[in-house]
């Protein structure tokens, strides 16, 4: 199927890429190409109209960020299954939108699969997932014995898979054996564990400001005296860090080193050294939470390696680079403090679900995992390019652009910058779109109009059709506050 000719004028026409797309987009909107149709492989169409594969593999992933394209590992691409435009499509007949709140944010959003467009939440699509690699996964644990997987497990966790992880942070410079890993349900019971071991009710720890939402009620919860540092481009504002070092018995700084969450932010190298320089000043513990590292092409600085295990206790888990479900996670640090952690865990709840264990490792084991990875990169990375573009459109300022990770930091001018994000996700909501608005992670809940978007899930046609109607609806109704 011969689509287009591609012009090959570097000075005047299109990239060959942006040729690809647009000749793509066009095919499907005339469907000549229709919903579930499969397209031909990026070799094929290379071959077809005369281009590289390189070419043809970067426009089909562009035009999957986009909606045009759905790919699914062996099955090649196809159509996406487009739903119809907005307005009418974006809610379910009788559907009513949820209340939004602390209780809502912690636990029924997971469970609410009512809302259309999840533009804020925290997860990698279903649909990126590694299929195939899972079921292979499973398929070997299906071979285990019974007998050998039926009981408690041991407290640290499965120790191949202990292994496994201190052999990949060895890669990263971390010195690190399976002697230092500790097994957890996630990165959040990590934390969890972290702070029920190290601090005590009116302990003072600092923060990022914002933060990772979630994580702020467990402080809470734990009583702490949560202090805000500003989150930088760079990094953590280091004058503020140094202050409160100096004005309060800091215990410890809580850090995402690199994508951070929400603004997608990375630090800087420079950075990382003067946060371990005031750490070491000041006697307090950095608590690096790196769950994203995976989405990360390149290499960024991991203050466990800079510093090692007795000052840094490293956080981290499979939930953004394997699946949410598997829900593992884990802590390494001195040998010493491992053994606290371990104990704190078995008090909460005894050991961890072996068996996911056994599926996460395997996975890891087969040695493709690292393909797939580089496939979600190169999706994330597009859907960043047009997640930016449609910002700009819509008068949106962008905190910063890690093309990246799965977030992105902005906020609209005008109207909506004065009146809040909160708002304008209740807003939102009616319509059947999930936007997470600042408030949510800043320590003191403060709304100065930031919004956290996951960028693989922002680029449905009709957010950007209700960002259109609220501003109009807020420049011609200026004192009212929704639609």
């Amino acid at each position: 199927m011969i689509l287009f000719q591609p012009v090959r004028d570097r000075a005047h026409a299109p990239t060959l890429v942006e040729q690809v797309v647009a000749a793509m987009e066009q095919a499907i909107a005339s469907q000549l190409l229709r919903a579930g149709m499969a397209v031909p492989s990026v070799r094929q169409f290379a071959r077809d109209h005369g281009l590289s594969s390189f070419t043809v593999a970067t426009a089909y992933s562009r035009l999957v960020a986009r909606g045009w394209l759905s790919a699914r590992p062996g099955s090649g691409y196809r159509v996406a299954m487009r739903a119809a435009p907005a307005p009418a499509r974006a809610v379910p007949v009788g559907w009513h939108p949820p209340e939004i709140g602390a209780s809502w944010l912690l636990a029924d959003v997971f469970a609410d699969h009512s809302i259309p467009i999840k533009s804020g939440c925290g997860w990698v699509p279903s649909e990126w997932l590694n299929e195939s690699g899972l079921q292979q996964s499973l398929h070997q644990l299906a071979r285990v014995p019974t007998v050998r997987i039926a009981g408690y497990g041991h407290p640290f966790g499965y120790a191949p898979l202990r292994e496994h992880i201190a052999g990949r942070l060895n890669e990263h410079g971390l010195n690190a054996q399976a002697g230092h890993v500790l097994l957890t349900l996630g990165a959040s019971q990590a934390l969890d564990i972290v702070v029920r071991t190290l601090f005590r009710p009116g302990d003072a720890v600092a923060v990022e400001t914002p933060c990772y939402a979630n994580f702020l009620q467990t402080l809470n919860l734990a009583g702490l005296k949560v202090l805000g540092v500003p989150r930088t481009e760079e990094g953590l504002c280091i004058d503020t860090l140094q202050s409160v070092a100096a004005r309060h018995r800091l215990k410890a700084v809580f850090v995402n080193t690199v994508l951070h969450n929400p603004t997608g932010a990375s630090l800087t190298m420079a950075n990382a050294f003067r946060v371990l320089q005031v750490a070491e000043k000041y006697d307090f513990r950095v608590i690096e939470d790196d769950v994203s590292r995976e989405l990360l092409p390149g290499v960024g600085p991991m203050l466990a390696a800079l510093a090692g295990p007795e000052r840094v206790v490293y956080v981290s888990g499979f939930s953004k680079s394997i699946t949410p479900s598997v829900r593992v996670g884990y802590v390494v640090a001195a040998p010493a403090l491992l053994d606290s952690f371990a104990k704190t865990k078995m008090a909460m709840g005894l050991t961890t679900p072996e068996m996911m264990e056994r599926v996460v490792y395997q996975l890891l084991r087969l040695g493709r995992h690292h393909l797939h990875l580089r496939r979600v990169q190169d999706r994330l990375r597009d859907a960043h390019d047009a997640l930016c573009g449609l910002l700009e459109q819509h008068g949106f300022d962008v905190f910063c652009r890690p093309r990246a990770g799965l977030f992105l930091w902005a906020r609209p001018a005008g109207v909506w910058r004065e009146r809040g994000a909160a708002r304008l996700a209740e807003l939102a909501l009616k319509d059947g779109i999930w936007l997470a608005p600042g408030s949510y992670f800043d320590p003191g809940q403060v709304d100065d109009g930031w919004i956290r978007f996951n960028v693989a899930y922002s680029l449905d046609p009709a957010l950007w059709a209700f960002m259109r109607r609220a501003g109009a609806a807020a420049r011609t109704s200026p004192d009212r506050t929704n639609g």
